[in-house]
């Protein structure tokens, strides 16, 4: 048997549909039949179906990539759709998973999406990425960026990144052979509060658009072996003056994952993401209260004092009876007016922005300050469901 007949018995054939569909890419010299066949035997896991997943994950279905996993825990919300296109409005309330599994099978129904209903924990992402030829990261924290490049790295199987924030956006290709992986750029995670996620600190919703679109691009490349992906490059998008720069990474041979491989195993990444944040900020510890508690002591009519660090709009959209608006930006100018003997309860959207007003009220003097156990979004889950969510 030859070599020609032994790759033709391990690479699908395109069926008569399939030469039509995907025709504008097999026109393409560097393309065509053989590298159509490739897309349709490879193997792609996506973390994330959300702001960043949705554009890759239609790019990659519609490019014909034979097995696209998707792993997401989260359902549909009606804020998600102002830039996660993989979804509508018809599927609020629904599984992220089975609307996008919906979506992809009408886009493409030769593609088979493997769905993962779960978060990735350090637990289960080995067994989950094993098999697949590349991760693509459309996650929005550090925590599991971490597990995510690491998995990357353990297992030999390049990691497509991207991440934005407001207006800004990034991407590489991490893992690769002979390049450098994410903690060869981050060594350590920086402070949680000091670097809030598009819940956070919103987002313009066609940067993840653009960011997805390149993170689709550099996969195809990779699988195709095309071109010159973002190996050992970092690009970097301001999409308010439309800049675009590259920045070079180099492989870190001290790296404890890529470079000394120090790290084997997978770790406990919310605890390290958590440390890296406590030793890095203030020695003071700052304890956390429930919604339901902090309901209980308002309707008894506790003596406390309730601040909302949120931005005036959101104060619009839905507040705590009884609260203050004192915007982050304004709470060192607020602390000589407090009576810091008083109990202080701070709150944010989902309590990054709240923690770290918190530990600056703590640094200050306040006797006791407590942050709001999963800001308001929990407080409407757990005490108020006619609020508004955001």
């Amino acid at each position: 048997m030859t070599e020609n007949d032994q790759t033709s018995r391990h690479t699908p054939q395109l069926t008569r549909e399939e030469l039509v569909r995907y025709s504008r890419h097999i026109l393409l010299p560097q393309v065509g039949e053989d590298g159509q066949r490739a897309l349709k035997r490879s193997r792609v896991l996506l973390v994330g179906a959300g702001g960043l997943g949705s554009p890759v994950a239609l790019y990659l279905a519609a490019a014909g990539v034979g097995t696209i996993g998707l792993v997401d825990f989260d359902s549909v919300d009606l804020s998600n759709l102002q830039r996660q296109i993989l979804h509508g409005s018809a599927g609020i309330g629904s599984s992220k998973l089975d609307s996008a599994r919906d979506r992809l099978r009408d886009v493409n129904p030769n593609v088979h999406v493997e769905p993962y209903p779960t978060r990735l924990t350090s637990a289960n992402a080995l067994e989950i990425a094993r098999g697949y030829d590349l991760i693509i990261d459309g996650t929005d924290n550090f925590a599991t960026r971490y597990l995510v490049n690491d998995t990357s790295v353990i297992l030999g199987i390049p990691n497509v990144y991207g991440s934005v924030y407001r207006f800004e956006g990034q991407a590489s290709v991490f893992g690769a052979p002979d390049g450098p992986c994410y903690r060869c750029l981050f060594r350590d995670p920086p402070p949680p509060e000091l670097v809030p996620n598009c819940a956070e600190g919103g987002v313009l919703g066609v940067v993840p658009g653009l960011v997805g679109t390149i993170q689709a691009t550099e996969a195809i490349k990779m699988l195709l072996g095309l071109g010159d992906a973002l190996v050992g490059r970092l690009l970097t998008i301001d999409a308010l003056t439309m800049a675009f720069r590259t920045i070079e990474i180099q492989k870190d041979p001290e790296c404890p994952a890529c470079g000394t491989h120090e790290i084997g195993v997978l770790i406990d990444y919310d605890e390290f993401c958590g440390t890296a944040a406590h030793d890095s900020a203030t020695d003071v510890t700052v304890s956390e209260i429930e919604p339901a508690h902090l309901a209980q002591r308002l309707a008894q009519g506790d003596e406390i004092d309730v601040i909302d660090v949120r931005e005036p709009f959101e104060w619009e959209i839905g507040h705590i009876p009884g609260a203050r608006l004192v915007p982050l930006d304004r709470i060192a100018a607020e602390i000589p007016r407090l009576d810091k003997r008083r109990e202080t309860i701070v709150y944010c959207k989902v309590g990054a922005r709240s923690m770290y007003a918190a530990h600056q009220l703590a640094d200050a003097g306040v006797a006791e300050v407590k942050n709001l156990a999963g800001g308001i979004l929990r407080w409407i889950d757990e005490v108020d469901p006619s609020m508004p969510r955001y």
